[in-house]
């Protein structure tokens, strides 16, 4: 882990996160803000020599990021911390889900293999693995007096047909655009075919000051192994439209009400 006493900042990477990054406000303010005109990131890890120069926009790193991302195999869950070294050089550290540090076994990568006895405490990944985390399936959640009150959420029954979730996972952890996270209980009712969250539903609602009425679109993101993620979804193209269909039917539906005959 970075020393206490050095810059740093992490960053759980959610859907999209190969588009590019947004850097802390607060990192941003205190280290980077006004401090350098310089706009190229430059990264390193201990899993190679290269150098990734990486093009900063505003708070958002975006050219260049995706190449290291893409060369250390990166996936939705991992957490990623950033240490300042100076200027704009970073050493950048990856975490699994598990919060153990990712060991790479890449023959191309320069990283020494873990001792058999530490095998078990650190995440061993190949760099050129294709990713096992599902994170296409998205759907819309409204906040409801009912939901809340019960501290329930139901996921719809598409949600079942999902490799992110299986009956025996019993929590699932909620992310908001912040990357901040909730744990919440998972569970399966049998009768009505349907996965529903509780425990913790009514938290989150509370901590991101939520109001009835108020909608997310979440992505579930997992392997079916390890707990799942359900972050709410960036902005982007499939969970807007699917805010505007919803929006649709809500409106129609209201106009169909209120008709005079």
């Amino acid at each position: 882990m970075a020393n206490l006493h050095e810059p740093h900042f992490f960053k759980p990477l959610l859907p999209g996160f190969h588009s590019g990054i947004t850097i802390p406000l607060g990192f941003f303010s205190k280290h980077i803000e006004g401090k350098t005109n310089q706009k190229t990131w430059k990264l390193r890890s201990d899993a190679s020599d290269k150098i990734w120069e990486v093009i900063q926009e505003g708070r958002r790193l975006t050219a260049g990021w995706k190449d290291f991302a893409t060369a250390h195999d990166l996936r939705i869950g991992d957490i990623v911390i950033f240490k300042h070294e100076g200027d704009m050089a970073f050493h950048v550290t990856p975490f699994g889900p598990s919060c153990c540090e990712i060991q790479y076994t890449d023959p191309d990568i320069i990283k020494e293999e873990a001792d058999a006895g530490d095998a078990d405490d650190n995440e061993i990944r190949g760099t050129r693995a294709m990713s096992s985390f599902s994170f296409d399936y998205c759907f819309l959640a409204e906040v409801t007096a009912t939901n809340q009150e019960e501290d329930k959420l139901y996921l719809p029954m598409e949600a079942t047909q999902s490799t992110a979730l299986n009956k025996q996972c019993q929590e699932i952890i909620l992310v908001n655009k912040e990357g901040n996270s909730w744990t919440a209980s998972l569970r399966f009712s049998e009768s009505d075919d349907m996965y529903y969250i509780r425990r913790g539903w009514r938290k989150f609602c509370l901590d991101n000051r939520c109001l009835i009425g108020d909608l997310f679109v979440f992505n579930v993101v997992g392997d079916g192994k390890t707990t799942p993620l359900m972050c709410v979804c960036p902005e982007r193209k499939e969970c807007s439209e699917l805010l505007i269909k919803h929006l649709s039917r809500k409106n129609a539906h209201i106009a169909s009400s209120s008709r005079v005959i």
